[in-house]
């Protein structure tokens, strides 16, 4: 335990004094660095590759559940995307220095508010080699170091990842300690870095609900939460049935793995007894199970009985939990309530109630008439993401660039006292 403190304690220290050059390196020189290491990525992908197939066979071996293995899997279609996230960053403004108010005092004063990086940002997450591309091209585009602790099933993946693309950083001229990886497997090391507030100024955990919790318990450094993605959508009594199976279908079976896969569909009573069939059909079509309520099961048996726990749960699987509410109240007020306020639809020909779902549903992403996967932050327009966040401070929804950022004021005087 004392030779993990240390280890992580001096990766740390080491990203703190990285922030500091590369606080002062030009967006020119950085952007140079990010393409550098999309370039790197593609051009060594069969490295990747290879390392990643003996991870993913391992996985296999442990029967780790498909899901968790999808999250793991890198293909050259993957790793092609992950560079592009990159370069997509690239063209994305700078955000360092970037004011948002200035103002002339009676006294002569001149203050304006500046944007600034935190420094080092601390990622925690999973099995998921793309998020190490991701968080690695943000926080260098934002001028923060990062220091990185991925899932134990991926960690050789994600140190090759690191590598290549911390030896093209260099190669352009940024701080070589301006990436640090934890490789240790050790669950206590996460414990380790939520305690280093003076060395790491912000730690973001990206998910399940155990490892958010984790984080969150533990931490002295403040907490960015990115929340579990227990997502809804609600089929209006005046929607376009064939677009709702379309949008549903997608929202679910797409990618099920991924945290804006939807999790509940909720009916209006007024059009159960046509809709229901049809979509429970196209779901079974698609090798999803059912469960549903009671209402549910009465028009379409051929379902799971649902319960209490099936509509706070992510399954992050080919599992739908179904709900017939009474209107758009109701469903409201069962996506209040169970909902993780990460992304949730209505699909609806009603524009008031379109409306009154937009404004009352307290989620961080609110869709009409379309699906939960697009929440993204590629798909936003923010090339890569950092995560989603669902809480309420200054990041919420898909993260990037801005939210990797703080505020600085600058108060220039000449001579002025108080």
């Amino acid at each position: 335990m004392l030779f993990m403190k240390e280890h992580v304690t001096k990766q740390a220290r080491r990203a703190k004094e990285a922030s500091r050059k590369l606080a002062c390196i030009s967006i020119e020189t950085r952007d140079a660095a990010l393409l550098a290491m999309a370039d790197a990525l593609e051009a060594r992908q069969e490295e990747i590759l290879e390392v990643n197939a003996k991870e993913v066979a391992a996985a296999k071996e442990k029967s780790t559940r498909l899901n968790m293995i999808d999250r793991l899997i890198l293909t050259p279609k993957r790793i092609s995307d992950m560079a592009e996230g990159i370069r997509q960053v690239v063209k994305l403004e700078n955000p360092i220095g970037k004011s948002d108010f200035e103002v002339i005092r009676p006294n002569g004063l001149k203050i304006r508010r500046e944007r600034v990086p935190f420094g080092v940002v601390g990622i925690v997450y999973e099995a998921r080699p793309n998020v190490t591309a991701d968080a690695i091209a943000l926080c260098i585009k934002s001028g923060n170091a990062c220091v990185l602790r991925g899932g134990s099933e991926a960690v050789r993946t994600n140190k090759k990842i690191v590598d290549i693309m911390r030896e093209a950083a260099v190669a352009k001229g940024l701080p070589e300690k301006s990436i640090e990886f934890i490789g240790i497997l050790d669950r206590d090391s996460v414990v380790v870095m939520c305690r280093l507030r003076k060395l790491i100024d912000v730690i973001i955990p990206r998910g399940g609900a155990g490892l958010i919790a984790r984080v969150v318990e533990h931490s002295t450094v403040p907490v960015i939460e990115t929340g579990t993605g227990v997502c809804h959508t609600f089929v209006d009594k005046t929607a376009d049935q064939d677009m709702a199976i379309k949008v549903c279908i997608n929202a679910k079976t797409s990618r099920p793995s991924v945290c804006n896969a939807m999790e509940t569909l909720l009916i209006h009573k007024d059009i159960a007894e046509e809709f229901l069939p049809k979509i429970a059909t196209a779901m079974i079509d698609s090798k999803v199970e059912l469960r549903g309520d009671e209402a549910c099961r009465k028009i379409f048996p051929d379902m799971k009985e649902a319960v209490e726990e099936d509509w706070t749960t992510e399954y992050n699987d080919l599992i739908l939990s179904i709900k017939i509410v009474e209107d758009v109240d109701a469903a409201i007020e069962h996506i209040n309530k169970y909902s993780s306020a990460h992304s949730d639809a209505i699909i609806t020909r009603d524009k008031d109630n379109a409306k009154k779902f937009e404004q009352l549903v307290d989620s961080a992403d609110v869709y009409v008439n379309t699906s939960t996967r697009f929440t993204d932050g590629f798909e936003f327009g923010f090339g890569a993401e950092i995560g989603i966040s669902t809480q309420k401070l200054h990041a919420r929804g898909p993260m990037g660039l801005e939210a990797l950022t703080t505020m600085k004021y600058i108060i220039e005087g000449d001579g002025q006292i108080r």
